[in-house]
């Protein structure tokens, strides 16, 4: 081992101590830059944190905080898109979801609940998505988690956030556990707290070709909508809304997202 390689070890391995006893969390901007400098996959910086501690407990850690603009390379779109009339902008895309739809059959996963880990899984390497603007602020978060909207017991709609992993099945544990809680108890779950939460919203009794988003200037998250998917042939296909506000990210980024998306279910 040369004298460089064994430097880079030992950097490693304090890296992997700082993450685990300060309470970083793998899905941040300067995690995400370690892990790309020294080489390291993502998913084991997951694990490594997540095995601190109970799944249930890791959101409690992550707290969001208001960061200067002008510190930020947000700093030009925040002064230019911040109180512009309309700041949010919608990308339409048609996915191939053939992959998407025969894993779901193969493994009996729910359809939504596969899109949502796909969604999760672009969202992690682009660090825009790290940070949103709220009220008058920009906030940076440390994790991101996907919405999914529930039919409760009522048989009305309850919003359902989950925390993202980067393992398949335990994001799917917790996508189940905590979307039965939610259409029993009629009662939200939020994480806006602590997580940066990408909406959506599944129109699964139709098929839409597109679909605008609210621009309220209450909920500036990005919001992605999709109802039901087509069938051409032997392939299958789904055609999602993605609404983002331009102070998080530009078009550039919006496009890496959707790229990110149309692999991660490819490959899935």
């Amino acid at each position: 081992m040369t004298l460089t390689s064994l430097m880079t070890l030992i950097s490693l391995i304090s890296l992997t101590s700082l993450i685990s006893l300060s309470g970083l969390v793998v899905g941040c901007p300067q995690v995400v830059e370690w892990r790309m400098k020294f080489g390291l996959s993502l998913d084991n910086f997951r694990r490594e944190r997540l095995s601190l501690r109970p799944f249930s407990q890791i959101n409690d850690d992550f707290m969001a905080h208001s960061v200067d603009p002008k510190q930020t390379t947000r700093a030009f779109a925040y002064e230019f898109w911040m109180k512009a009339p309309n700041p949010m902008v919608t990308f339409i895309k048609t996915l191939d979801v053939t992959r998407l739809v025969k894993v779901s059959k193969r493994k009996e996963l729910k359809f939504n609940m596969l899109l949502d880990w796909c969604i999760g899984k672009a969202a992690v390497p682009i660090k825009e998505f790290y940070m949103l603007p709220v009220g008058e602020e920009l906030m940076q978060y440390d994790s991101i988690a996907v919405n999914t909207i529930v039919k409760n017991r009522r048989g009305e709609v309850s919003s359902c956030d989950i925390l993202f992993d980067g393992d398949l099945y335990e994001f799917n544990k917790q996508y189940l556990q905590h979307t039965s809680e939610v259409a029993a108890s009629c009662q939200d779950r939020d994480l806006s707290a602590g997580s940066m939460v990408i909406g959506t919203s599944a129109i699964i009794d139709t098929e839409i070709d597109g679909a605008i988003g609210m621009n309220s200037g209450i909920f500036n998250n990005p919001f992605i909508i999709w109802g039901r998917y087509k069938r051409r042939f032997f392939r299958y296909y789904l055609t999602i809304s993605f609404q983002f506000h331009h102070t998080q990210m530009d078009g550039a980024h919006a496009g890496r997202f959707l790229a990110n998306l149309q692999n991660e279910i490819s490959r899935l």
